[in-house]
């Protein structure tokens, strides 16, 4: 970091307090008239023919919702939802649905009221104007994969944008009103996956554009929380990729965001969290030139003991720094409570044989000492990078990599990273992340982390994902992700360390005994205790706001850092009256734990 943006640092830190207090909110001007929504229970709640009228302006597209768990629901619905749970397709299909079924004393996954299933800005617009005159309680969901539940809410209006899906490649796309070289870009829709736009991007187009590691995971809610995938170390961050946005702010207006025009609001959408500044319901990215090829490496090594783990984590995080910690590498390294290491790294721009090479001389050391044992043998492989996201390819050469959606007449493009598939519809027990910054590798500082890690490991196992921290990066994609609204502690991260617990899917009324919230405590309890261990060497860590504790008290600070106050700000000219809530979004700390009452 530099003199100037040192000072601009410290001044604005001086000030975050005073930026989200009841006293700073005063003086900002940010009290409104708007102090409590409705519900269904209040009489102001919109009668059946208001919603009637509703549905006829979006051309018939408001749902009323019932989950496929509901004590009255069609029993070939709930059959087909117990068949489909572990399929995230099918769940991004159920707009009554999330692909978190809940986390244990936080939140469980229950429907809005209704649903207008958007087709266009305009179906988006219609919708934000009734939600704000009637003064309802409104959600956000493309993806739904939000593990604060930030995509769920009873009682409510959703705004469910699956349908817009489309996606259109340009050789030459100027924003609108800039006066800029034309560049390569793909504008995509808010209801579309990663899948989706890989598959017309890459495996399709022969490019490349930035986006999620999980396929399923919705295009617009990446973007707007900063976005990582396994190669951002080479290509940054999926928000620094963002030229364009169409959004629906609060007055109900279709804007155009960018550099020239509302830059203010362009800036705040590329990290600043979704579902708090508008709706977002088209985005354009740039795109890249595609390299030769992508390729990974997998394996796992387990210590006969703990001393010989410890040397492990050691000899581990060296050769981190010296042979890996650069653009090629990315995805993570998993550290066992059973003192096993699992390797899962992916890389971008080499041959299978330059990568076997790097990692050579670290597995001749492994396997030198009759302490470690190979549990699952190294596989380090390489293939054309077009075909990375090519389900068909996999289907013929790597089955077992992928999980299909199986469902009659699914889009053939649809796959899921097997690896991925615990995830899907699980309910969570805990969830913390921190970025871990590069001065950690540093040979004096080195013996300190690796007591973090270890004893960490003793709490409850994590990971290291490289590809979250963008120390290391190429200076150009350091520079972008600068201009986003993103923690700036993570371009000066080597890796976000991300410990977490989960079970089987809890949607309310599925059969079954329902989640062990005991032992889901206990399990929260673990990690807490691991990621307090790692947070010694790093007591300032910032967090991932798509991937943090629920329970976060300092969730500004942590989540966006010196950023906050300008994102305030952000709130506070385009929705003043606060009608966009999420759980810890900008601008919630004005309002009661479930939105509905102003503080």
């Amino acid at each position: 970091m530099n003199r100037r943006d040192l000072l601009k640092a410290t001044f604005a830190a001086s000030f975050l307090p005073l930026a989200w207090s009841p006293v700073g909110r005063l003086l900002a001007g940010t009290r409104s008239s708007l102090l409590r929504r409705v519900g269904p229970g209040d009489r102001a709640w919109p009668a059946p023919a208001t919603w009637e009228a509703l549905k006829q302006r979006v051309g018939g597209r408001l749902l009323k919702l019932q989950s496929p768990f509901a004590p009255d629901a069609p029993a070939a619905a709930r059959a087909e939802a117990l068949q489909q749970l572990k399929n995230p397709f099918y769940l991004g299909d159920q707009p009554a649905l999330t692909q978190t079924s809940g986390w244990a004393d936080a939140w469980t996954s229950r429907p809005s009221a209704y649903a207008v299933a958007a087709e266009s800005a305009a179906d988006v617009a219609v919708a934000v104007n009734f939600a704000r005159d009637h003064r309802l309680r409104l959600v956000v969901k493309g993806g739904g994969h939000s593990y604060q539940g930030t995509s769920d809410a009873p009682d409510s209006l959703l705004i469910w944008t699956r349908r817009m899906n489309h996606i259109q490649l340009h050789d030459a796309f100027v924003p609108k009103g800039c006066y800029v070289s034309p560049q390569p870009a793909v504008s995509i829709g808010a209801g579309a996956m990663w899948i989706d736009a890989y598959d017309a991007v890459t495996t399709k187009g022969g490019r490349y554009v930035q986006g999620g590691g999980c396929t399923s995971v919705g295009v617009a809610g990446l973007v707007q929380s900063g976005g990582f995938g396994s190669f951002s170390k080479h290509y940054g961050t999926a928000a620094a990729g963002l030229i364009e946005a169409e959004v629906v702010t609060a007055d109900g207006k279709v804007c155009i965001a960018n550099a020239c025009s509302h830059p203010e609001l362009f800036w705040g959408l590329k990290g600043g969290g979704g579902g708090s500044l508008g709706v977002v319901t088209r985005l354009t990215l740039r795109t890249r030139e595609l390299p030769e090829t992508f390729g990974g490496a997998f394996g796992a090594i387990k210590a006969s003991s703990d001393a010989a783990y410890r040397a492990l984590i050691a000899r581990a995080i060296e050769f981190y720094r010296s042979d890996l910690f650069n653009p090629h590498w990315g995805e993570q390294l998993v550290f066992q409570s059973d003192n096993t290491m699992r390797i899962a790294m992916v890389f971008h721009g080499l041959t299978q044989v330059q990568a076997q090479e790097i990692w050579a001389p670290f597995l001749a050391w492994v396997g030198a000492r009759k302490e470690y044992t190979v549990t699952s043998e190294m596989r380090v492989f390489a293939l054309p990078a077009r075909h990375f996201w090519d389900a068909e390819f996999f289907r013929q050469h790597a089955p077992q990599l992928i999980a299909e959606d199986g469902r009659p007449g699914a889009p053939r493009n649809h796959m899921l990273w097997a690896g991925d598939q615990g995830q899907v519809g699980w309910f969570l027990h805990g969830y913390r992340s921190a970025w871990l910054p590069a001065s950690l590798l540093q040979p004096r500082a080195q013996a300190r982390l690796v007591d973090a890690m270890f004893a960490a490991s003793r709490a409850w196992g994590f990971a290291l994902h490289f590809n979250k921290g963008l120390a290391g990066a190429p200076p150009e994609a350091i520079t972008a992700a600068r201009d986003t609204a993103t923690h700036p502690g993570m371009v000066e991260a080597f890796a976000l360390a991300i410990c977490a617990s989960g079970g089987a899917p809890a949607f309310p009324g599925m059969p079954g005994p329902g989640p062990d919230l005991a032992a889901a405590r206990r399990d929260a309890a673990g990690v807490g205790r691991s990621m307090d261990a790692l947070l010694k060497v790093a007591p300032q860590a910032g967090s991932y706001v798509s991937e943090s504790d629920y329970f976060k008290r300092d969730w500004q600070d942590a989540f966006w850092g010196t950023n906050y106050p300008r994102l305030a700000a952000v709130k506070r000219r385009y929705d003043p009256d606060g009608l966009f809530f999420v759980h810890h979004g900008v601008g919630s700390e004005d309002w009661s734990e479930d939105g509905f009452a102003r503080q």
